[in-house]
């Protein structure tokens, strides 16, 4: 692409004959792998307008990238515009008005770092180079959800470049309907989100990180977990939220890990999670932490990248005994090149069932967790995507629903599962907000 063509574009523009190319359009999945046509780092609005101009005076489709974490790549594409966002980075604090606005490069590592100077936690995501506008529009699980809310019900306004390349605001008074869609009908669909202002949460002094695990957990042992998880979670104190995960590892063999935040003391969290801690081997911490220390914490468990593939589904009733089994049978064996295959659960409950299914476009609020299928290969990703199909198919029949954040690409019926019975009001929004289907991709709405 010539200086000529790209006329128009303003910002940090990108091309395949830059030197950095390369290295640029690599997303966190390396298991994708796309060439975009050009990408233009976006340094403000204007830079974002006029990329959104010209893709359409050039008939170039569009992608909308923020951290790099859609994990189907959908925010890259192959011949295509990558407007990447990444580099607005201002954050307006205004304890006031008790509310923070960010701009759309703002990612989780950012917003931490900067409330925590004012002693306030946020109810962000878990990898630290995850890009907090991207999370909040497919609603925002995180640490903090049953304490806090999802990250999107924390949301009272955008901004947001439309199919016009024209800036306006959406909130609960301008634009209500857009506001609806962009607190879970899923990154970009509606337009390019520049800015997002958020409700302050309370401060907290400090939190308690929680972190334990089983080494060398046969499958009885990881099948007995899902069983007691799924029961502690039944009831368990809002307070707190967490991750577990039974998983087959080439470095630890097959185990059970969790982690997560408790906004509360640790003698608390001991006492809270003990029927989770009653199996022998098992060795824990629990640490009191300021919310950016705990966060750093869980961040530093994340590699700069990965290669995966990974489906979801969202968990709305407590699997039987058999069927606990053959969950942890599905990891037993690792498949040809993987050196990672596990099965995660989410927490859900607490504020996030507190709101209804009607007021944000996020479905799925009665659901119990979130859970996720991963395999994580150096090679062999046919094979890697044979074993995540097979066990998918059987997590499907037991399940309802896909979250928009973790997206799978080969689901049937992919509107449905992610937007449940809210599919018919997020497409007549999209049709008042981008007629032309300006912004699409292949799981788009």
């Amino acid at each position: 692409m010539n200086c000529c063509e790209l006329n128009g574009l303003t910002g940090r523009v990108i091309t395949p004959e830059t030197p950095i190319y390369q290295e640029a359009r690599q997303v966190y999945n390396r298991a994708v792998q796309k060439f975009p046509s050009a990408i233009v780092y976006c340094q403000n609005i204007a830079d974002v307008c006029h990329a959104v101009s010209w893709a359409k005076n050039h008939h170039i489709c569009l992608r909308i990238r923020g951290g790099g974490h859609n994990y189907e790549g959908y925010s890259t594409g192959n011949e295509v515009l990558d407007i990447d966002l990444s580099e607005m980075k201002e954050i307006r604090m205004d304890e006031d008005a008790h509310k923070i606005t960010l701009q759309s490069g703002v990612s989780n590592k950012d917003i931490y770092e900067a409330v925590s100077v004012y002693g306030y936690p946020f109810p962000g995501g878990t990898c630290p180079t995850v890009g907090v506008c991207g999370y909040t529009l497919g609603g925002g699980w995180g640490l903090s959800c049953r304490y806090l809310g999802l990250g999107c019900d924390s949301l009272i306004e955008v901004e947001i470049v439309d199919a016009k390349g024209c800036l306006i605001t959406a909130s609960l008074t301008d634009n209500p309907d857009l506001f609806w869609a962009c607190r879970g009908g899923g990154g970009g669909n509606f337009g390019i989100i520049v800015s997002m202002t958020y409700r302050l949460p309370k401060k907290v002094d400090k939190v308690t990180y929680i972190d334990f695990r089983y080494p060398n957990a046969d499958q009885d042992t990881q099948s007995w977990f899902l069983l007691s998880w799924q029961e502690w979670l039944m009831n368990a104190d809002k307070r707190i939220t967490m991750v577990s995960r039974i998983f087959n590892s080439a470095a630890e063999g097959t185990a059970i890990a969790a982690y997560g935040i408790f906004y509360g003391p640790p003698e608390a969290a001991l006492g809270i999670l003990s029927p989770l801690l009653s199996l022998g081997g098992v060795k824990y911490r629990f640490k009191h932490l300021t919310f950016l220390e705990a966060m750093t914490r869980i961040g530093s468990l994340y590699p700069p990248y990965e290669t995966f593939l990974s489906a979801s589904r969202f968990v709305q009733r407590d699997f039987t005994d058999d069927e606990c089994d053959h969950l942890a049978a599905m990891i037993q064996e690792r498949p040809c090149g993987s050196v990672y295959t596990g099965l995660s659960f989410c927490a859900l409950g607490g504020m996030v069932s507190q709101i209804s299914e009607e007021d944000t476009a996020f479905f799925y609020r009665k659901a119990r967790s979130i859970t996720w299928l991963e395999s994580i290969f150096k090679d062999s990703r046919c094979s890697s995507a044979s074993w995540l199909n097979s066990s998918f198919h059987y997590l499907e029949e037991k399940t309802r629903g896909s979250y928009v954040n973790f997206p799978y690409s080969n689901l049937p019926c992919y509107l449905g599962e992610y937007y449940g019975e809210h599919v018919c009001r997020l497409k007549e929004i999209k049709e008042r907000y981008d007629p032309t289907h300006l912004f699409t991709f292949s799981q788009g709405i």
